[in-house]
């Protein structure tokens, strides 16, 4: 029997175990991605569901995780972190604990650089040798409206396929390693890949992800926080056998480097080119940012997904999402497509 036939077997058995489980009044929602995107998301769901599951991307080697996982061979925090604060909430002991988490050292010395929250989560890895037990305590601690997991249990690193990385050799393809380099590249990232090929997915991730009444994919940098979790088999199939909805939050503009120069259906192409066999339910888009609805929807129809249209960027121009035009889009396609009707 193949390693994918014994996963999947797996996943089947959990998949029969969790149809029992009482359904809830709010929708069980796993949002996937990783960085300012995942944030992005977390900050608008947590708005509308108390039971949220945040899964997390662990191939970041820059900055301050890149300094902690190369010393100390650990997961990368910094993604983490940033999930956990995005999971605070809007009162005086949330935004205090955010700030705290997200506080970054200035000095001249060997702490210069590093988060509060990269030290403390760390550190709480080490004490309890457990990644899920550790995460779920911080989460407590700053009162976080939600759950933290890595995608994977041992750290990534990300490898891109990329023409024209030498400006002079622009038809070359080169391979560029490491998810600091690959989100700044110059060149056309063709496709990507993790080290190790095939790296265990958290099983907390993976049920999450099987009992889940909506997944969220994105937004984010495509090719070095959306498209990793595709790149972990047992979550790849957790995410191809769930009986969740999917929605797939698109990016307000393409990022310079990585998606220089991207369409809207052209981030739908690579991702489905990286998941042959992964189905969406819906594609959400801000409206100002799609010059080209009908190549949009057939792009999602060949995913299997519907496209929502909704205002989602903040009003004042900056190509980020605001939190409260987020949530309204996530809560009206969570009523419009969910299969359970509304959920209050």
């Amino acid at each position: 029997m193949t390693s994918r036939n014994l996963r999947l077997r797996r996943l089947s058995r959990a998949t029969s175990a969790l149809s029992g489980r009482k359904r809830g009044a709010q929708p069980k929602v796993v949002a996937l991605g990783g960085g300012m995107g995942l944030s992005a998301s977390l900050t608008a769901l947590r708005r509308i569901t108390g039971d949220l599951t945040a899964v997390v991307t662990v191939a970041d080697d820059g900055g301050s995780s890149g300094r902690l996982r190369e010393e100390l061979g650990v997961l990368p925090p910094g993604d983490l972190r940033k999930a956990l604060a995005a999971l605070c909430g809007d009162d005086d002991w949330g935004q205090t604990w955010a700030q705290v988490i997200q506080h970054r050292f200035e000095s001249k010395g060997d702490l210069h650089g590093h988060a509060v929250g990269n030290l403390l989560i760390v550190s709480l890895w080490e004490q309890l040798g457990d990644h899920v037990q550790a995460l779920d305590l911080v989460g407590k601690l700053l009162g976080a409206h939600g759950r933290v997991l890595p995608m994977s249990a041992v750290p990534l690193e990300l490898q891109a396929l990329v023409r024209g990385h030498d400006p002079e050799r622009p038809e070359d393809i080169a391979t560029v390693r490491g998810q600091a380099t690959v989100a700044l590249t110059p060149g056309e990232v063709q496709s990507v890949h993790v080290v190790p090929a095939d790296p265990p997915a958290v099983p907390e991730a993976v049920a999450a992800v099987l009992d889940a009444d909506w997944v969220v994919l994105g937004p984010g940098s495509w090719f070095s926080s959306v498209i990793p979790h595709l790149l972990v088999p047992e979550l790849l199939d957790a995410l191809v056998l769930t009986k969740a909805r999917k929605v797939l939050s698109l990016n307000l503009a393409p990022q310079p480097g990585e998606t220089e120069g991207f369409s809207p259906q052209r981030h739908l192409e690579v991702l489905g080119r990286h998941a042959p066999k992964l189905a969406l339910d819906v594609v959400l888009a801000d409206e100002a940012a799609v010059p080209d609805r009908e190549s949009l929807a057939d792009a999602a129809k060949r995913l299997g997904a519907a496209v929502e249209l909704a205002p989602v960027a903040s009003p004042d121009g900056v190509p980020i999402h605001d939190p409260e035009l987020l949530a309204a889009a996530y809560d009206r396609i969570f009523r419009m497509h969910g299969r359970i009707g509304p959920w209050r």
